[in-house]
């Protein structure tokens, strides 16, 4: 069997399951199996595969079909530019954190630029209140967000707080993946009770669950019964997290330090109404890629 047929076949195997953008899901399926990029695809059309690689194809396009996700197959996924390994222990990293990222790494670069000079090494720990910016990975799953912003912001450290060991054992491996692990300070708790009463941050950034809880079971197979349910389950309205955040953030916030939060469809003005409720100011809120508010940004008075 070619390469082109095993396209072709796989289309039609994943089409047929309800397998959104089949094509692309054989082709990057069939890519990592064979070891090439995907667009050396194009070029191998004629290529023969061995019965070993027809096999191994074979199996990864059933467990697609079975609705597992193409990351947990192939084993990662892109975050900001960047590898991150990916497991059902975590959240699968999504497009629209890609710019709660980016948020947050403009203004640590803004908070390092108007620091004093630091020192090339910078070993300090993420809790020390030297010059350097410092800031809070809230619930970080696979360290995606937290490794984004040590990686474009390298005046910055970070700590990064999980309560799932799984979870942060993968944050570990991925941030010693790109050279991150001096960086990054992981810490295993239940979120803001877990941090050092010295903590202080210019930065907590945070994507926190917030699918109400009954909406759950209508969601994606591929999200419903793969990615773990307290990644996802924010509460009755989706709204627990962002209570805890407003009510318990503020002491381990800088005077002019910012809360950077993504949050779910249709919960801006709630949020809004929350945040000012406790007395922050809401700086903004941000659309992601397809014009749907993602992004709520605040301070203290």
């Amino acid at each position: 069997m070619t390469v082109l047929e095993v396209i072709q076949r796989s289309t039609a195997f994943l089409a047929k399951k309800g397998v959104e953008s089949p094509r692309l899901q054989a082709e990057l399926l069939l890519a990592q199996a064979l070891h090439l990029p995907r667009m050396q695809l194009y070029l191998n059309f004629e290529r023969v595969l061995g019965e070993p690689e027809q096999d191994l194809v074979r199996q990864m396009v059933k467990r697609r079909g079975e609705r597992e996700p193409l990351q947990h197959i192939i084993g990662s996924t892109s975050f900001c530019g960047l590898e991150i390994r990916v497991s059902p222990a975590v959240l699968i990293p999504r497009p629209e954190t890609e710019l709660l990222a980016e948020q947050g790494w403009i203004f640590l670069n803004e908070r390092a630029a108007s620091s004093p000079a630091l020192g090339e090494t910078g070993a300090a720990p993420v809790t020390d209140s030297a010059s350097r910016p410092m800031a809070l990975d809230f619930g970080t799953g696979s360290g995606c967000l937290a490794i984004a912003l040590a990686v474009k912001c390298p005046g910055a450290h970070l700590l990064a707080v999980d309560i799932e060991p799984s979870a942060l054992e993968l944050a570990r491996q991925n941030a010693a993946l790109h050279g991150m692990s001096d960086r990054i300070e992981f810490l295993l708790g239940d979120g803001l009770s877990v941090l050092p009463g010295t903590a202080s941050f210019d930065l907590i950034a945070a994507n926190p669950p917030y699918i109400p809880s009954a909406e759950i079971a209508q969601l994606q197979p591929e999200v419903r019964d793969h990615d773990p349910r307290r990644a996802l389950d924010g509460g009755t309205d989706g709204l627990d997290f962002y209570r805890k955040l407003a009510r318990e953030a503020r002491p381990f916030l800088k005077p002019t330090g910012k809360i950077m939060m993504e949050f779910g469809d249709h919960q801006e003005q709630a949020l809004v109404m929350l945040f000012k409720g406790e007395n922050w100011v809401v700086e903004q809120i941000l659309s992601d890629y397809t014009q749907q508010p993602r992004i709520l940004i605040a301070r203290t008075q």
